[in-house]
C-alpha cells in the first residue's frame, strides 16, 4: 500500500497522532509539518479519506515495520483452504450419490472449497441437460455451501465450484 507523507499531502488540514498513538488534536497542514520536523520523523497520512483526513508523526521506515508486522499477524489465523474434488458420473447409483454428498459436506465443514466434476462419455454427451440436472440437484443437497462457480462444460466435463456460505 502507498502511503502519502511531509510535503505530498495535500489537505488543508489533518487530524494529528503523535508516536505513542494518542489522539493530538486537529491542525493545519504547515504546522503539523513543522511539528513533525520539529520531532525529528515524517508526517504519514494514514486515514486519507476520513474528514480531516488523518496523519501520524512517526518515523517512516518504523511505520512500514509495524504494518508488515501487523499484516503478518493476520494472516496466521487464516487456514488456507484448499479445493477438493466430488466426482459423479451421469448413471450415479443412489447410495454412491448420497456418499459423494457426506464427502461434500465433510469437506465444506472442514472449510474447503469443493469442486464437483460430472464427466461425461461416449453416448453420455448427448445427455447434456440430464448431466445439469444431475448436478443442479446435487448442488441443492448442500445447504451449508453457496455455488461459487455455476455449473459449466469445460470439453466434456460438467464443473460447479461450492464454498462455504459467508457468516454474517
Amino acid at each position: 500500500m502507498w502511503y502519502t507523507r511531509n510535503d505530498y499531502i495535500t489537505a488543508p488540514e489533518v487530524r494529528l497522532i503523535d508516536e505513542a498513538g494518542k489522539q493530538l488534536d486537529v491542525f493545519k497542514r504547515e504546522d503539523a509539518l513543522a511539528m513533525a520536523r520539529e520531532r525529528e520523523v515524517d508526517l504519514v497520512l494514514i486515514a486519507p479519506q476520513a474528514k480531516p483526513p488523518v496523519a501520524k508523526l512517526i518515523d517512516f521506515q518504523k511505520f512500514l515495520y509495524q504494518e508488515e508486522k501487523k499484516k503478518k499477524e493476520a494472516k496466521k489465523g487464516i487456514k488456507k483452504s484448499a479445493t477438493k474434488d466430488v466426482q459423479l458420473s451421469l448413471f450415479i447409483g443412489q447410495n454412491d450419490l448420497e456418499r459423494q454428498l457426506n464427502k461434500a459436506h465433510e469437506f465444506i465443514a472442514d472449510g474447503h472449497q469443493v469442486r464437483v466434476k460430472l464427466a461425461l462419455r461416449g453416448r453420455e454427451l448427448g445427455k447434456k441437460t440430464m448431466a445439469f440436472d444431475l448436478l443442479n440437484k446435487f448442488l441443492a443437497q448442500i445447504p451449508e455451501g453457496q455455488v461459487a462457480s455455476e455449473p459449466k462444460f469445460q470439453g466434456r466435463v460438467l464443473l460447479a465450484v461450492v464454498a462455504r456460505k459467508k457468516k454474517s
